[in-house]
């Protein structure tokens, strides 16, 4: 899931957050860091002026990393943040 707001800065800023749901600490780290290594790759195509709020869900520990930068590419030229 994908947050956005506008900020009026000259680059974007993303956070990364989990719930209890995604599980334990453990995994819930685990799901911001493959969020974060995910949305790397892609930083110098977003749009700046945004605050994106990434939300880990349950089921982001067993998708597979090309799947879920295919997911989230979509997911930004969705929320208009990519061309």
């Amino acid at each position: 899931m994908i947050v956005t707001s506008e900020n009026g800065l000259q680059q974007p800023r993303i956070g990364v957050a989990a719930s209890r749901a995604v599980g334990n600490a453990i995994a819930r780290n685990r799901a911001k860091r493959i969020l974060r290594e995910a949305v790397r790759p892609m930083l110098s195509e977003i749009k700046p002026g945004y605050d994106i709020l990434l939300l880990a869900r349950a089921g982001l520990r067993q998708a597979k990393s090309t799947d879920l930068a295919e997911a989230l590419g979509s997911l930004m030229k969705k929320a208009h943040l990519t061309n």
